[in-house]
């Protein structure tokens, strides 16, 4: 399976550590960074592993952060993708197989490493089950994230971002 992986600069030990994880398991890693301890602004990442599952280049993705919680949102901006942030084995596989999850999003500095191991096993194993139920609830969410990006054009969304960090603004 073809993995896009990305994180902010506060997990990339992490990041890598999980590569070489899926690599062991005989998967193929994307990795969208970032590759250091370099102050990042996270949504660049999880944008990036989200553009690359939604386009097909990806099978499914992984973002991590801190927490979890800002690079997973910040990959649920894309169309197409749909990122659930997992604290546990089991809410990874009920995200692929009730709401045919495509991305997982890990707290990488509050979750322990063989947890993260376990959430990506139980999240790259489960498959989706299609029912009258769950079929209605994509269909929901479907028509909103279509209504929501018809609305809206991401075109440049970081760009304001991008230009600060080439003009090393972003300073720890």
């Amino acid at each position: 399976m073809k993995i896009s992986l990305g994180c902010d600069h506060i997990v990339t030990d992490i990041k890598i550590r999980i590569s070489d994880y899926l690599k062991e398991k005989g998967h193929t890693v994307l990795d969208m960074g970032t590759y250091d301890f370099t102050r990042t602004h996270y949504p660049i990442y999880g944008r990036k592993v989200a553009e690359a599952v939604a386009s097909g280049k990806a099978d499914r993705g992984i973002v991590v952060c801190g927490t979890g919680v800002g690079i997973t949102v910040a990959a649920n901006k894309v169309p197409g993708s749909r990122a659930v942030l997992a604290r546990d084995t089991t809410t990874a596989t009920y995200a692929v197989e009730e709401l045919n999850a495509n991305i997982i999003g890990l707290g990488g500095k509050i979750t322990g490493e063989h947890l993260i191991y376990s959430i990506i096993d139980g999240f790259l194993e489960a498959k989706y089950r299609s029912t009258p139920e769950n079929e209605a609830i994509l269909k929901k969410l479907n028509a909103r994230e279509e209504e929501v990006y018809c609305q809206m054009s991401d075109q440049g969304l970081f760009d304001e971002f991008l230009v600060k960090w080439n003009n090393g603004e972003y300073q720890d």
